[in-house]
């Protein structure tokens, strides 16, 4: 847990240091996805090849923001924001991506699979601190209103006529992947 000496008025100090470090996971989470989608607006191929690559760059843009705002948020609850690669990888509950180059569709199969993880641990994180502190739960109540916008963007090139997706029932990225191909 966080030890702070400080935080903002109204909020109790033990209460703060739940929030940071619910927090902490949120920034770990955010940078990978911010690199997780630079990686694959790097690495599609294929027909759908630059609607993919220019589909992405607003939503690492957006990500970065994500990943700033958490952050500032655990400086202004007076904990300290451990943004290092070395501490994501160490504090991490999920593996690397697990695509290099290949086709448009198989990236956003496997995109699919990424936000969903990450929005499902957004909405989780933000019952947690509902309790603690309305603000925190404010900011990432818009986070996660903005990941599942781009989930949707994602999954309008994975969805069937019948509305169904092809990554539907898909353990992993690469069985979403293989499933979108």
């Amino acid at each position: 847990m966080a030890t702070i000496r400080y935080t903002v008025p109204g909020l109790e100090r033990g209460d703060a240091e739940q929030v940071v470090d619910i927090l902490q996971h949120r920034l770990h989470a955010l940078n990978d996805l911010q690199l997780t989608l630079k990686h694959v607006h790097w690495n599609v191929v294929g027909p759908n090849f630059i609607a993919v690559h220019e589909m992405l760059d607003p939503q690492v843009d957006a990500v970065r923001g994500f990943v700033d705002d958490v952050a500032e948020r655990i400086a202004t609850l007076g904990g300290s924001p451990n943004g290092t690669p070395g501490a994501l990888v160490k504090d991490r509950t999920w593996d690397d991506y697990s695509i290099g180059r290949d086709q448009a569709i198989a990236h956003l199969g496997a995109l699919d699979v990424v936000y969903t993880g990450v929005i499902s641990d957004h909405r989780t994180q933000i019952e947690k601190v509902g309790a603690l502190d309305p603000v925190t739960e404010d900011m990432l109540i818009a986070q996660a209103g903005e990941l599942e916008q781009y989930q949707w963007f994602v999954r309008a090139h994975l969805e069937n006529a019948d509305g169904s997706l092809n990554t539907q029932g898909k353990a992993g990225e690469q069985g979403a992947a293989d499933a979108s191909r």
